[in-house]
Parts: structure tokens; C-alpha cells; sequence
């Protein structure tokens, strides 16, 4: 036992010595943007607002809810962060001896020609112990930076699976009321299609009767076609988005269920304007370059020690004797100790090269993280300027609608009673549908808007507020 105490101490000392640590000391980045300017009163509603209380329409949060459920692509993200997480552990564990509990038995015969004493004889040989096996003693931390980089890297994946998150709620979010748009405006092309059908029917009556001309007829002919052609145009377009939305929901969906009312479809709760794009910082793909940055900071650690002398150490402790009675005999106790010692000579500047690569790559992340901030406030600095403008269009565009809606009115009226040709209702007819197109598309481009706000800064990682106070 006293053998095992003095081991165990020399172990103990051993690692508490291994504490030297060659990496850099981690200074984070400079974003290279402004990051307050723009007075921030509250820096976390979006990433703290749960989806389901940003999106408030229940046919909405349920696609989105199975969307997470069942979307392959988030599904390998997910594994791929349990992986990396596996390979932490393995990292990690490294550092630590690995004790491995040994037992050994052996029979041989001697013959005379061999024996020392002229005697043929049989041997025996008993033996128990635990052992370990060409332990690294981490005396310049390199086994600790390749553990640290190993965490970055877990940490990273994690928040690149944050990010893919954040784009499936957005990107289902987006899909669905494009669907819902595009199955208003095909709607309404089916509307005006029928409309144009019952006009040609009648004018043709009166054609027949010579009550109106060959140009008339004509004329609302083409419109008919052309309302064809706008239906079957929408009717692609809608269809395109519900295949969308079964991919990325990765289910097959029934059409009759989730098709909405475009005016009953339930509004985005609005976000602030006046956030502080130092939020930008906690976005997941800015985590996740951080991450990377962090990872190859131990990298160079790990690049330095490789200079520096690599020591191990083999050690075993049991029993042994001739016999099996041997083995509780306290005289039979035996013990090893074989430390090895390594040092670089000559590598044909190999370690070198390693930490030129470490160094590089680091200078590398911290260039793409700081593209990536770049990137984030010029998408949140884009949308919330076209917020601005979005009420205004929307405005514009519904008094313009109404506008053209009495001008329809009007020009059937003077066609009716014969003071107008039929050319002056087509072409009313052509500004009130693509004015009441147009008002569909301005109110998608808001509902964007409020989503890719939502999504740039953050939001959609949390299903529920976690302060009850921003979702009113």
C-alpha cells in the first residue's frame, strides 16, 4: 500500500505541474462596424421573443412546430453537434492516465539442453496488477489546447446549429405566407378570369345580334386569355411554395387544411426600431465564427508545445509469483516505473510550418467574423430602412386600388350605355387587378420584413417568451 500512495503522489504532483499553458491570450476581436448608434432601449426582445409569439397566426406555429419536429437538415446539425461533443470527451480524456487492470498467465516446459541445472522442467508464471500505458504528462499544455480547441469547436457547432434554426423558422415562416399570397392573387386571377368569361359571353350576344363590333369581341377575347395565363401563372407559383413547405416541414401535407383567408391571416407582432445592433454579437453564425477564432487560438498552443520536449510515462503495480497461491502473498508484490522523454531535433521545419498554419488560420477566422458582423448589420440596417417606407407603399397602394376599383365601376357603367368602347373597361379593368395584385405583394414585402428583422436579430431559438412582459 505504500507503494500504491507513493505512486499515486508522484502522479498528483506530476499533473499539478502540468499546468504550463503555451496558447495566446484571447482577445476578442474589433468588429469593425458601429455597434451603438442607433440607442438602444432594450437589446434582447428579439432573441429573448418566442416564436410562437411573434408569429401569432395558430396555422403558422403549427407548420413551424413541425418543421422543427421533422426538418432533415436541422436533424444532421443536431447530430453533428452530439459528434463533436463525442469527440470533446475524447480529447479531453487524454489528458488523464488510462488504467488498465492486467492479469497474465504462462506455462512452459524446459528442455535439458537449456536448463541450467541439466534438468528439463516446467515453468510457471501468475501475475495481477493495473498499469498504465504511455500517459502523456501535459507539461506545456498541449494536450489542454488541443482539448480547448476541441470545445470551440463543439461550441461552434452548436451555434451553427442555432443559425440553421433561426433560417428554418424564418424560411417557413416566409414560404408560408408566400403560399397564402400567391393563393390570393390566384384567386383573384380566377375571379377575373370568370368575370372577363360572363363579359365575352354577353358581348358576344350582342355581336350576334350587331349590337356590337368584330373589335369588341375580339378585344375581350384576348382578356380572357390573358386572365388565363395570369391564373395558371399564380396557380405554379402557389404550388412551388406548398412543395416548399413539405420540405422543409419534411412531411406531405394536405392543401385543404392549411390554406388561410389572406385577409384573416394573423398579423407579425412588431419589433422595436430602436434596437442596438450590439445584438448582433449574440447572433448564432457570429457565436459560431467567435467559436472559430477561439479554436485555432489553442490551435497555436498546441503548434507551440510541439517544440518544446514530449514526456510519457509507463508504470504497472501488482503481483506475480510461480503459482497462483503466490498472488496474495504480500512478497509478491512487483512494480515498474519507465518514463520516456522525446525532444524535436531535426523536422525539416515540420512544427514550424504547423504554427504558421495555426497562425494563418486564425487571422483567417477573425476575417470572416468580422465579414460576418458586416454581414449582419448591413441585413438588419437594410430591413429596418424599408420598414419605413413599407406603411407608406402599403397606404399608397390600397387608396390607389379603391381608386381603380371606382374607375372599373365608371367605365362599365359608360360601356353599358354605350358612350365608351370596350378597350376603356379593359384597360380599367387591367389597373384594378394589378393594382389589387400589387397591394397583395406590398403587405407579403411588410410580413419579410418583420420576419427577416425578427430572424437577423436573433429570434427564433425560443418557442416561448421567457419574459412575459415582450410578448404584449
Amino acid at each position: 500500500m505504500k507503494v500504491l500512495s507513493r505512486t499515486s503522489l508522484i502522479m498528483g504532483l506530476i499533473a499539478g505541474l502540468s499546468a504550463c499553458s503555451l496558447m495566446p491570450d484571447y482577445q476578442q476581436p474589433d468588429p469593425d462596424v458601429a455597434l451603438a448608434d442607433t440607442g438602444a432601449t432594450n437589446e434582447t426582445a428579439a432573441a429573448e421573443l418566442g416564436w410562437r409569439e411573434f408569429f401569432q397566426d395558430p396555422s403558422l406555429q403549427a407548420m413551424i412546430e413541425r418543421a422543427l419536429d421533422n426538418n432533415r437538415e436541422l436533424e444532421a446539425a443536431s447530430l453533428s453537434v452530439q459528434q463533436l461533443q463525442a469527440q470533446y470527451r475524447i480529447q479531453r480524456a487524454a489528458r488523464l492516465p488510462a488504467v488498465d487492470a492486467e492479469a497474465a498467465a504462462s506455462r512452459s516446459r524446459t528442455p535439458e539442453s537449456l536448463s541450467f541445472t541439466g534438468d528439463s522442467g516446467i515453468n510457471e508464471q501468475y501475475s495481477v496488477g493495473l498499469g498504465i500505458t504511455n500517459w502523456e504528462i501535459d507539461f506545456f499544455g498541449r494536450l489542454d489546447s488541443l482539448s480547448q480547441s476541441a470545445l470551440q469547436q463543439y461550441f461552434a457547432s452548436q451555434a451553427a446549429r442555432n443559425n440553421i434554426q433561426l433560417s428554418l423558422v424564418a424560411q417557413v415562416a416566409d414560404a408560408w405566407y408566400s403560399w397564402q399570397a400567391a393563393r390570393a392573387q390566384y384567386q383573384l386571377a380566377v375571379d377575373t378570369r370568370e368575370v372577363r368569361e360572363e363579359s365575352y359571353r354577353l358581348i358576344q350576344k350582342r355581336f350576334d345580334n350587331g349590337l356590337a363590333s368584330e373589335l369588341d369581341l375580339r378585344q375581350s377575347e384576348t382578356a380572357v386569355h390573358e386572365a388565363r395565363v395570369l391564373e395558371a401563372q399564380y396557380r405554379q407559383q402557389a404550388n412551388q411554395f406548398f412543395t416548399t413547405l413539405q420540405l422543409l416541414t419534411g412531411d406531405t401535407l394536405d392543401k385543404q387544411h392549411w390554406q388561410a383567408e389572406w385577409h384573416e391571416i394573423g398579423e407579425i407582432q412588431a419589433i422595436p426600431a430602436d434596437l442596438s445592433s450590439a445584438v448582433l454579437l449574440q447572433r448564432p453564425d457570429v457565436l459560431q465564427a467567435e467559436h472559430q477564432i477561439k479554436s485555432a487560438n489553442a490551435d497555436i498552443g498546441a503548434a507551440r508545445a510541439a517544440f518544446f520536449p514530449r514526456i510519457s510515462l509507463t508504470t504497472s503495480l501488482g503481483l506475480a509469483g510461480s503459482a497462483p497461491a503466490q498472488l496474495t502473498e504480500t512478497s509478491s508484490r512487483q512494480w515498474q516505473i519507465a518514463p520516456q522523454f522525446s525532444l524535436p531535433l531535426l523536422d525539416w521545419g515540420v512544427n514550424q510550418a504547423n504554427l504558421d498554419v495555426a497562425e494563418l488560420q486564425k487571422d483567417i477566422n477573425i476575417a470572416n467574423y468580422q465579414l460576418v458582423i458586416q454581414q449582419a448589420f448591413k441585413e438588419v440596417r437594410d430591413e429596418m430602412e424599408a420598414r419605413i417606407t413599407l406603411d407608406d407603399q402599403f397606404q399608397a397602394q390600397h387608396d390607389l386600388t379603391t381608386a381603380t376599383q371606382r374607375s372599373l365601376e365608371l367605365a362599365r357603367t359608360r360601356f353599358d350605355a354605350g358612350v365608351d368602347s370596350y378597350l376603356d373597361v379593359l384597360d380599367a379593368q387591367r389597373s384594378s387587378i394589378n393594382s389589387q395584385l400589387n397591394l397583395i405583394d406590398i403587405r407579403l414585402q411588410g410580413l419579410r420584413n418583420q420576419l427577416t428583422i425578427y430572424k437577423a436579430l436573433g429570434g427564433g431559438l425560443l418557442e416561448t417568451t421567457v419574459n412575459a412582459e415582450l410578448a404584449k
